[in-house]
């Protein structure tokens, strides 16, 4: 349903598919395209820019997401991905929000492109999907250089707290008595650079 459209379209695909016997159907089928047997979660991804279209098991969402998104070295351009609805609406929200998607927004512009329905699968599922749609920012709110640093810093502020953003919260603006997830992606940024500014 996505191999052959986008094959149509002139793209050059390498298509991911975890069952070989669903591979060997996809290479009969679509022959242009390149075909690997492997799981998403623990692909090598290209080392060229590159773009995702994809409808993910909705069993592995997050954590096909997480391999795709964390580490902002991977020349990812854009991303169109089918997961389950309560994922993408938790994901792309503003409030409150997660340490995923915090830490994902801090390299990739996240929306909610469209809602679909379950009867537009076949068989239909027993929840809604959504395409998420992860496109890379111009400009990163956090330099790719920290992803390690920043991810550790947002992973104990989300967990414990974070005494920076209550220290900060008058020079950024913010509510000193905010919790982790009344902080946006661009307020967790501003907590980050001004904690590192005072190491």
């Amino acid at each position: 349903m996505l191999t052959r459209p986008l094959l149509d379209a002139g793209a050059r695909v390498l298509a991911v598919e975890a069952d070989p016997a669903l591979a060997a159907r996809l290479r009969r089928a679509c022959p242009a395209a390149r075909v690997v047997v492997a799981d998403a979660r623990r692909l090598t991804w290209p080392g060229e820019p590159f773009r995702v279209v994809a409808n993910l098991p909705f069993a592995h969402g997050t954590e096909l997401l997480r391999a795709l998104l964390a580490d902002p070295r991977v020349p990812l351009v854009a991303a169109d991905v089918i997961v389950q609805w309560e994922l993408a609406v938790k994901r792309t929200r503003v409030w409150p929000s997660t340490f995923q998607g915090v830490l994902w927004s801090a390299w990739y512009e996240l929306s909610v492109v469209r809602r679909i329905a379950p009867a537009a699968f076949a068989p239909p599922p027993s929840v809604a999907a959504a395409v998420l749609r992860a496109t890379r920012r111009p400009r990163p709110l956090v330099d790719p250089r920290h992803a390690g640093a920043y991810g550790s810093f947002l992973q104990r502020a989300y967990r414990y707290g974070s005494p920076h953003a209550r220290a900060l919260a008058r020079e950024l603006g913010l509510d000193p008595r905010a919790s982790a997830r009344d902080l946006d992606a661009r307020a967790w940024a501003a907590v980050f650079a001004s904690v590192r500014r005072s190491l």
